[in-house]
């Protein structure tokens, strides 16, 4: 008999039969939440590993404050009608299970399938193989993904409960142990993982159903705004941060993202708040996520309408009226927010136009040419003129920057106090988290999110790596979209981590795999940071590190190229792809990178007071 061990964040698979002794027919197995499932049985090729197999039983381990993950497989060779329940944990353990069904989303590049979509599976889940809709010839296994939250009032202990599988006239059992641990994973992240989209005109694109239902006044309706805070909703709850982008390159602001305004010039006034804290209200004040497994709090930050046209329209820049509109407004909202008690949120004057979008002469995002920073310096002083020293409310400067973002932090100290980086150029600047932390900055890097193609662990890499360079976060891109048909024609996911649930009669997104396993990660990450109260960050770090792709500090980082040194409007997009060369230890990252990872937190936590 032989007794096969899979170590993951918080999860040790024991096998207690082994393959001998495999049930026939109808069958419950478990796989670590690195291991995907494909829809015959196998892990999706991305993810083998040798001596990888399922298992027929679970113990789980975790921290309070967390959660703890699994994939459940139910394989049905011959197919058919088949239910599976799981058992909730005892009342008084204060732990509550989630079950989600994966959706296998057929690539056809690769013309294989991947799970990644969650869809709620309240139990007992009854269905049959093939599923009808996910319409797979010959499917004869349907994967689930287990969460279990373990608040941070539960007992430490030992807990117990089972998934149960209904199929062809069998019972097949799986018995789940679950261990919780004294220590509390803390509720503010080690690093803010960061979810970017664009306006909400698709809502309608792809929550056709919910529109329709809602009708022609759909974009000013209450299931307008409950969609949009149920996208804040799903990335808080898995610890993460959602941006929304209310305007567009040419200064277009949506009416739901900005108050109306009236007037001109010395006259220019905030007119209507009555749509923007229908938005915002819920958000700043964090009722929003009263019924959240983490508790209502304040969103950390946000974009603020400001853009070269509102709230003075460009075409007045550089006369008095342009300057005496923009304070006049920025001044009516400091004081608003002031007055109703939103001071945790951070809001974000931020540019997002490039000259050549043709909106505006200068850049706003990714600044190349040198003479566009006096726009922002401009800025700078309205805003200081505008908002009190003394306010309570917290106005901050952001700029997203690549081109020439070294000298941007020497020339624009003082005026930017919130960084989000290129993450390969900054790899060449070792000395910049120390400087930029050093005078209060606050600084992100940012990147795509990675394919479903793609080892999973890879998604745990931009956890990772902000926390080893000792900065503030990361920032996906775009998160939102995936695709035109991401349920049978899948382009991979590189712009999506959530998919809209309206095809299953659900009025707001819906996870996924990678989202869920980003959301372990930075768990992992917090109580790891956590330990720095008395242990050496650094020594933390590099044990993560070598853990992960058995690298050390270093190389986390790409040495400075030549090109760093070069005069940034002399160079183009091809110069900066040679100089920032795949790094082969990070680009074959093997699926188990991040169990090493938690198997090395939890030593640490087993052993903390």
């Amino acid at each position: 008999m032989t007794d096969v061990r899979m170590y993951h964040s918080h999860i040790l698979f024991v096998s207690l039969l082994g393959a001998a002794l495999t049930c026939r027919g109808a069958d419950l197995t478990a796989l670590p939440e690195h291991l995907r499932p494909d829809p015959f049985g196998a892990i999706v090729e991305a993810d083998r590993t040798a001596g990888a197999a399922p298992v027929h039983a679970i113990a789980l381990e975790t921290a309070r404050a967390a959660y703890a993950s699994c994939h459940l497989v139910a394989t049905v060779p011959e197919g058919g009608d088949y239910q599976l329940e799981l058992k909730p944990f005892s009342a008084e353990s204060g732990i509550h299970v989630d079950l989600y069904r994966e959706w296998f989303h057929y690539l056809p590049a690769v013309k294989q399938y991947y799970p990644d979509a969650l869809l709620p599976a309240p139990g007992p889940y009854r269905l049959r193989l093939p599923e009808s809709d996910n319409r797979i010839p010959k499917q004869t296994a349907q994967a689930f993904w287990m969460d279990a939250w373990v608040p941070a009032n539960a007992h430490p202990g030992s807990y117990e409960t089972r998934a149960i599988l209904r199929a062809g006239g069998k019972v097949v059992e799986l018995p789940i142990k679950l261990k919780v641990l004294a220590v509390v994973v803390p509720a503010e992240d080690a690093v803010a993982i960061d979810h970017n989209s664009y306006g909400t005109s698709w809502f309608a694109d792809q929550y056709p159903g919910l529109a329709k239902r809602t009708g022609a006044d759909f974009f000013t309706s209450d299931s307008f705004f409950d969609l949009i805070h149920s996208y804040h909703r799903i990335f808080y709850e898995n610890r993460g941060v959602f941006h929304q982008l209310g305007y567009g390159h040419a200064g277009k602001v949506g009416p739901e993202f900005a108050p109306r305004l009236e007037g001109t010039g010395k006259n220019k006034h905030v007119a209507d708040w009555s749509q923007y804290d229908r938005h915002y209200g819920p958000l700043f004040d964090g009722s929003a996520f009263a019924k959240t497994n983490r508790g209502a709090k304040p969103i950390p930050f946000v974009y603020l309408p400001i853009n070269p046209e509102w709230p003075a329209s460009f075409l007045w820049w550089g006369e008095p009226g342009y300057e005496r509109e923009f304070v006049n407004v920025v001044s009516e909202m400091e004081k608003h927010f002031r007055e109703k008690g939103w001071t945790s949120t951070r809001f974000e004057l931020f540019f997002n136009h490039k000259k050549r979008y043709k909106g505006f002469p200068w850049d706003g995002d990714e600044v190349r040419f040198v003479r566009d920073y006096a726009y922002f310096k401009e800025y700078a002083r309205f805003l200081k003129e505008a908002v009190p020293a003394d306010s309570p409310v917290k106005f901050v400067f952001r700029a997203d920057v690549s081109w020439t973002m070294e000298r941007q932090f020497k020339e624009l100290a003082g005026i930017i106090n919130f960084w989000v980086c290129g993450g390969g150029e900054f790899g060449w600047y070792d000395y910049a988290p120390k400087l930029l932390k050093g005078r209060g900055d606050i600084v992100w890097i940012y990147g795509g999110s990675p394919a479903v193609t793609v080892p999973s662990s890879h998604v745990t890499i931009d956890v990772l790596r902000p926390w080893i360079w000792g900065i503030d976060g990361f920032v996906h891109w775009q998160t939102t979209d995936a695709g035109s048909d991401p349920w049978y024609q899948f382009e991979g996911g590189g712009e999506a981590l959530v998919y809209p649930g309206d095809r299953f009669g659900i009025a707001g997104p819906i996870p996924s795999v990678r989202l869920k396993m980003q959301r372990n990660a930075v768990q992992d990450v917090t109580l790891l940071n956590h330990f720095g109260k008395t242990q050496s960050l650094d020594k933390l770090r590099a044990g993560a590190a070598r853990r992960f792709n058995d690298t050390g500090l270093d190389e986390w980082r790409s040495p400075r190229p030549a090109l760093a040194d070069r005069n940034p409007e002399d160079v183009s997009n091809a110069d900066y792809a040679d100089a920032l060369p795949p790094n082969p230890k990070f680009a074959k990252v093997d699926s188990a990178a991040w169990q090493r990872v938690r198997a090395y937190i939890l030593e640490l936590a087993r052993e903390a007071k």
